[in-house]
Formats: C-alpha cells, sequence, structure tokens
C-alpha cells in the first residue's frame, strides 16, 4: 500500500506482489474485508497500545508528551504507514473509522498528559497532535528532523503556560 497505493490490497494484486496463488490469500483471509480488517487492527494496535507503551518510562509528563508528539511525528518513518492509511481513509469507510478511533485515542491521550501539565485548552492538545500528523505527512528531509520540529512546538507550548 505504501509504495503502490490502496488497490494494492487487494487479492490479485497482492499474490502476485508476494509471488503466490490468489487461493493462497483466500487460505489466510476470507476475503478482502476480512484483511482490511485485520491490517487495520494490526495499524491501531501500533499506532495506540504500542506508542502508549514507549512512553511509559518517561518519567514526567513533559519527557512523555514530547515523547509521544515524536512517535506520531516519525510514524511510517521507514514504512509511511499512517500518511498511507490516512490517504486510504479519504477512499474507504473502513479505513475512516480506524482513522478516527487512533486519533481519538491518541487526543485523549495528548490532552491527558497536556491537563498533567496545567494545560486544560483541549484545543492545545489538536494543535500539537494536528501538527504531527502534518510531520508525518511531510516526510523527513533528514533523520531525526520531524522530532526536532514537534519538540520545539512542544517547547513553545510549555513556555505559554
Amino acid at each position: 500500500m505504501v509504495e503502490a497505493g490502496p488497490d494494492m490490497l487487494k487479492a490479485e494484486p497482492l499474490a502476485r506482489r508476494l509471488g503466490t496463488t490468489k487461493g493462497s490469500f483466500y487460505w489466510h483471509f476470507a476475503d478482502v474485508p476480512a484483511f482490511h480488517a485485520a491490517l487495520l487492527t494490526a495499524w491501531e494496535t501500533q499506532a495506540t497500545g504500542e506508542a502508549v507503551a514507549a512512553i511509559a518510562s518517561e518519567e514526567t509528563p513533559v519527557a512523555k508528551l514530547r515523547h509521544l508528539a515524536q512517535i506520531i511525528a516519525d510514524a511510517g518513518a521507514e514504512t509511511a504507514a499512517d500518511p498511507s492509511i490516512r490517504a486510504w481513509a479519504r477512499g474507504s469507510k473502513m479505513a475512516a473509522q480506524a482513522v478516527a478511533r487512533v486519533d481519538a485515542k491518541r487526543l485523549a491521550f495528548m490532552q491527558e498528559l497536556l491537563s498533567e501539565l496545567d494545560i486544560d485548552n483541549p484545543e492545545m492538545a489538536r494543535i500539537v497532535y494536528g501538527a504531527s500528523i502534518g510531520m508525518a505527512a511531510l516526510g523527513q528531509p533528514t533523520p531525526g528532523d520531524n522530532g526536532r520540529a514537534i519538540g520545539s512546538l512542544v517547547d513553545l507550548i510549555l513556555a505559554l503556560r
């Protein structure tokens, strides 16, 4: 999907790309929508659960907020999964629902971290989250650029409180 778009998420193109048969695809999945559901479930788990687990070791709310924003900004740095799934969601109700669930979880967690820092305006969570998504969509000119840029935004917000 990242390389060729969501049209590759059909049985025949996927089987061809993997050098296998369409029958092999159907051995693993009842149909294409079942494959899409499995793919989106795996992405949701990675995009929410793994990110929260990754920042659990941070000691302060500031460190957690900065790390979470960097994870989102760098999301898909190697695979471009987030921007690709967001693009797919523009034409797929199932993908759009998955994106909405991930966004809601990430926003709630970000708002929780901001609240721990006495920043209770929910728009601040939307600003940091939106900037993080934008960074992922822009790509990284050089490794770490997105993390530094989103870190600067977090620092600015923290300085204004």
